[in-house]
């Protein structure tokens, strides 16, 4: 018995890195998974053959799982539409939405152009939002049909939105909002029987191995019998333990490297100033120092 038999989920970007482990281990514990990916590089560009994701179905059908290869654009609206409609075609139903897919435009941003900020934002932020659109409408109608739904989403989210890393202003806004998308759906998606929750992945993928400040560090160990902390193997155990049917967390964003895994507080509030009326500017330059620990 699997943790996750009979769980049919769709899982983004599972060509390659990441999404591919996320596939593998899907599969391995009895999903059902349609694997996503439209090929390319890393900056997305030579889209469209999804020869990755072929490759991974092969490679899950080969060690006796099932999967299907969907090729779509997840920031396209209908592509979207047809990718939810894969999983319902060829295994009849969805049950999970992995989103993991993603690409790099890099730049600092005096230099940043508008179409590599457009397209960092469109395939991350857009591209969660379009599959997650499409998958909650289908979990929505079925609820309402009278229908027990125990569906799960995990997005992907970053440090590099949730903390910041320069370069990447693009890249680290979206991740941002993701975290954000997360916890919103998670408090409007409740009430139809889904969670949603996120996770910030510390790995070794094509897009980590560009990242400014990365580059050496996610290198594997020079000792064989060393634990690699950056294998993004690592990462897919969490995925798959929040899509498991019993699972009972929601609207959380988890950091995971390794063998580590942390919670994300939200955003809060902390010092105060406050009197009782209007701050003038020059009350405020007197005061707003102190308001920073």
């Amino acid at each position: 018995m699997g943790a996750l038999d009979g769980r049919i989920a769709v899982i983004t970007g599972a060509g390659r890195g990441i999404g591919r482990e996320h596939a593998l281990l899907f599969a391995a514990e009895g999903a059902l998974v349609v694997v996503n990916d439209p090929g390319g590089s890393v900056d997305g560009s030579d889209a469209g053959e999804g020869s990755p994701a072929h490759e991974v179905v092969a490679e899950i059908v080969a060690a006796g799982g099932r999967a299907v290869a969907n090729v779509d654009d997840v920031s396209d609206w209908e592509g979207g539409r047809r990718l939810v409609g894969t999983a319902i075609e060829h295994f009849g139903g969805l049950d999970v939405l992995v989103n993991n897919a993603g690409i790099l435009r890099d730049r600092m941003l005096v230099t940043m152009s508008e179409e590599e900020w457009d397209s960092v934002i469109r395939v991350h932020l857009k591209g969660h939002f379009v599959a997650l659109r499409h998958a909650a409408a289908y979990w929505r109608e079925r609820a309402k049909a009278g229908a027990s739904v125990r569906a799960s989403v995990v997005n992907t989210s970053s440090t590099s939105g949730l903390f910041g890393n320069p370069g990447q202003t693009n890249y680290g806004a979206a991740k941002a909002g993701i975290a954000a998308l997360t916890t919103i759906a998670a408090d409007e998606l409740s009430r139809y029987g889904v969670r949603v929750n996120a996770i910030a992945p510390a790995a070794r993928t094509r897009m980590t191995e560009q990242t400014p400040g990365l580059s050496e560090i996610v290198r594997p160990p020079t000792d064989a019998g060393a634990f690699d902390d950056w294998d993004p193997a690592n990462v897919s155990p969490l995925v798959g333990y929040l899509a498991t049917e019993g699972a009972m967390e929601s609207g959380r964003v988890y950091f995971v490297q390794g063998g580590q895994i942390r919670l994300f507080e939200p955003w809060s509030m902390a010092g105060t100033l406050e009197k009782d009326g209007r701050w003038t500017i020059a009350e405020l330059q007197a005061k707003m120092p102190g308001l920073v620990p």
